[in-house]
C-alpha cells in the first residue's frame, strides 16, 4: 500500500526555505511511529533536509536525485526507477514524504494521504494539492483538536477514489 504523508497549513502550504514551517512534537512522533520499518520515497532537496542529510534510521529511504551518489540508500535517477523501485516493494506499506514535485508526481498512485493540518498560515513556498478540492480523494477520518507546540493540528486520513497502479 502506497500512502502519502505530511503536514500543512490551512493553505496546503508544506515547506519554506527546504524545511518545516513549524516545529510539531506531536506531528514528529505520529510520522516517526508511522513510517518506522517501513520504506520511504523522497526527493533529493527532502533527504538534504534532514539532520547532516543523512537518511531516515530504520526504513528503507528511496531518494529521487540525479546529482547523488551514496551507499546508505537507494538513489534513482527518474520518477521511470521509482516507480519501478516501488513496483518492487508493492505488498510493503510505502511512504511518499517529499517534498512537492514528488507528492504530485506520486499522488495519483497511493491509496491514501495521511495530512497533519495545522491550523495556522505559516509562509510556505512549496504547495501539496488541495484534497479538499479534489474529486479523487475524501476525507475518511479527522481527529479532534490538538494542541502541538502552542498550534491546533488535527491528523487526518484522504483515501483516493481512483488509484492508478504504477
Amino acid at each position: 500500500m502506497i500512502k502519502a504523508i505530511v503536514h500543512a497549513d490551512k493553505e496546503w502550504g508544506i515547506g519554506k526555505g527546504n524545511d518545516m514551517m513549524f516545529s510539531l512534537p506531536k506531528d514528529m512522533k505520529f510520522f516517526r511511529e508511522t513510517t518506522l520499518g517501513h520504506t520511504v520515497v523522497m526527493g533529493g532537496n527532502t533527504l538534504r533536509s534532514f539532520p547532516n542529510g543523512n537518511p531516515l534510521k530504520n526504513r528503507v529511504n528511496i531518494v529521487l536525485s540525479r546529482g547523488q551518489v551514496r551507499d546508505d540508500c537507494i538513489i534513482v535517477r527518474d520518477y521511470e526507477a521509482l516507480k519501478t523501485e516501488m513496483k518492487r516493494r508493492e505488498n510493503e506499506e510505502i511512504y511518499v514524504i517529499g517534498g512537492g514535485a514528488v507528492y504530485k508526481e506520486l499522488l495519483p498512485y497511493c491509496d491514501e494521504v495521511l495530512v497533519t493540518k495545522v491550523d495556522a498560515v505559516g509562509g510556505a513556498e512549496v504547495f501539496f494539492p488541495n484534497l479538499d478540492q479534489d474529486p479523487n480523494f475524501v476525507c475518511v477520518y479527522e481527529s479532534e483538536p490538538i494542541d502541538d507546540n502552542g498550534y491546533t493540528i488535527r491528523f487526518t486520513t484522504y483515501r483516493n477514489t481512483s488509484k492508478q497502479p504504477l
